[in-house]
């Protein structure tokens, strides 16, 4: 059922004469006095939930910046009218009411449109034409139900019908349709509007992208299941749109094969721990710690503060240099040339005590120093070390290391060598 035929019409004024006679009674005064009472009552009622709720959101739906801006006043308002006119209509002849009934639905409909739609999409530019749109359609929606037009109108649409394979459509059902389902999705983003400010409350930092996406995953499950409530709600049979849903079904399927695919590596991560936070990785040539692993992707964090983003899929289909996977100690070397004339045991010795004295380098494996090549300015030592801690650098101990080495060279008087050409000149 529609919600146009939810709506009562009102008992129409035959001509204007009787509607002007109508207004002219003294009872109309009694019918003013009550309504002016209905607005005090709403007015202070919504000041009093809003003082004591402490809310002063301009973003809410229920309250605005101001105590009428919100949906509760013209909520309020309706619901102590249609008291007032049910009170009254016993004793007197009500006129006012009939009119101001229609005004108050058609407010509360525009507010409630409004609100949903600038808290829902508060940064779109088509939020304005929208909201015009709502409120032009509901005050003529009100003047053709106060003139009691409004059952004409839709008997004169209800017989233009034309036939969309097996199903007869009309005007009116498509009006309805819209009408419905525009009301069904107001009311789901309504309801998910109110789910995002309750899962945004208090979040920071990955927290807030996490819940920004559930919140997201959430609204458009809503406006899916209400548009899908709103055209069975017209009358229009689902099932035919099964061939049109497998096809789209498809269509996505294969657009998100590459999401799908980071999603189960990243479920295959966590399971094996072949990779875990903490980890050395080296992946693709970008070196540096595991910092986070998510459903979709992995962050790596350099040493230099710089951090990649990598989707799962690479870490599983790729090569990765796990440094820390069995044994967090990794190996580290430096080479120093010396003069061919000089003293290789001493070199080695002093080698040792420079990579041994860094409190940072093992003792266990030992360091070792090695005439690792004759080359073509001097002889070449390689000095091995180990170290567990590559989170803390490994470019500054390297340093720490050769400065050390210098040292002790030119304390030893050992020569390191420029390098050396010879020309042959015929």
């Amino acid at each position: 059922m529609a919600i146009v035929q939810i709506i009562p019409a009102p008992e129409p004024i035959d001509d204007f004469e009787g509607w002007l006679n109508a207004f002219a009674q003294t009872t109309v005064l009694i019918e003013l006095a009550a309504l002016l009472v209905c607005v005090l009552l709403a007015w202070a009622l919504v000041r009093g939930l809003r003082r004591g709720l402490g809310l002063q959101e301009e973003r809410s739906i229920w309250f605005g910046r101001r105590n009428i801006d919100g949906v509760l006043f013209p909520l309020a308002l309706l619901c102590l009218a249609f008291v007032a006119r049910e009170i009254l209509a016993k004793h007197v002849s009500v006129a006012l009411f009939k009119v101001a009934i229609p005004v108050l639905v058609s407010l509360l409909v525009i507010r409630v449109g409004v609100k949903v739609l600038q808290v829902a999409f508060s940064e779109s530019k088509w939020v304005r034409p929208l909201e015009q749109t709502i409120s032009w359609v509901a005050w003529l929606i009100m003047v053709l139900w106060v003139s009691g037009l409004l059952p004409v109108v839709l008997n004169e649409l209800d017989m233009i019908t034309w036939k969309v394979g097996s199903t007869t459509l009309s005007v009116r059902n498509v009006l309805e349709g819209a009408l419905t389902g525009g009301a069904v999705l107001i009311f789901t983003l309504w309801i998910s509007a109110g789910i995002e400010s309750r899962v945004l409350r208090n979040a920071t930092g990955g927290e807030l992208s996490l819940r920004k996406a559930i919140s997201n995953a959430t609204r458009a499950l809503l406006m899916f299941v209400g548009l899908m409530l709103a055209l069975s709600a017209v009358g229009i049979d689902l099932t035919a749109l099964s061939v049109l849903g497998g096809a789209v079904g498809v269509g996505i399927g294969l657009g998100l094969q590459k999401l799908a695919a980071n999603y189960v590596s990243g479920f295959v991560i966590l399971a094996e721990r072949s990779m875990r936070i903490g980890d050395n990785v080296r992946v693709d040539g970008f070196e540096g710690l595991i910092t986070q692993i998510n459903a979709r992707y992995t962050v790596i964090r350099s040493l230099t503060g710089r951090e990649s983003i990598v989707p799962n899929e690479l870490m599983i289909t790729s090569r990765v240099e796990n440094l820390s996977l069995a044994d967090p100690r990794i190996y580290q070397s430096t080479v120093v040339t010396v003069g061919y004339d000089s003293d290789v045991d001493l070199v080695r010795s002093l080698l040792l005590k420079a990579g041994q004295s860094q409190p940072r380098v093992l003792s266990d494996p030992p360091c070792t120093a090695t005439l690792s090549n004759f080359g073509a300015d001097g002889l070449e030592f390689t000095l091995g070390y180990w170290i567990e801690d590559p989170q803390n650098g490994q470019g500054n101990l390297k340093s720490d290391i050769n400065l050390a080495i210098l040292a002790a060279l030119r304390a030893n008087q050992i020569d390191i060598p420029y390098p050396q050409r010879v020309i042959h000149q015929r």
